[in-house]
């Protein structure tokens, strides 16, 4: 069993910049499939990014277009951690953001085995 916790939503003006973290526990962490979803109200669930072991020490990271260039993701092993850092902030992004562990990563939420409560991410114009 893996638990997941988020933190570091908030409010933010449009242009600005966020950090969101999620602490995971329970299980070896290195070797899973990071993802950051969320979800704005009446929408359905949205893929934002993934970081993917691959083996060794090497990890690749993918996300949506609508976010390309303006998110990152990194995670810290040694903190059982990862992190998305989201800069340029418009108020499209404003949802609640979930972090997912899995063994297969990828962009559909049923990919992801281990879900967080989320965070919540409020951008105003």
């Amino acid at each position: 069993q893996v638990r997941l916790v988020e933190s570091g939503g908030g409010l933010v003006q449009a242009g600005g910049s966020l950090r969101l973290s999620c602490e995971a526990s329970g299980r070896t962490f290195s070797n899973y499939a990071m993802g950051w979803f969320r979800q704005a109200p009446g929408k359905e669930r949205e893929f934002v990014g993934v970081t993917t072991w691959t083996g060794g020490h090497t990890y690749v990271a993918d996300y949506a277009d609508s976010v390309e260039g303006r998110f990152t993701i990194y995670r810290d092993n040694a903190k059982n951690s990862v992190f998305l850092q989201m800069n340029s902030l418009k108020p499209e992004d404003t949802a609640v953001y979930h972090c997912a562990a899995g063994g297969r990563g990828g962009r559909m939420p049923e990919q992801y085995d281990y879900w967080g409560q989320g965070t919540q991410v409020i951008v105003s114009s």
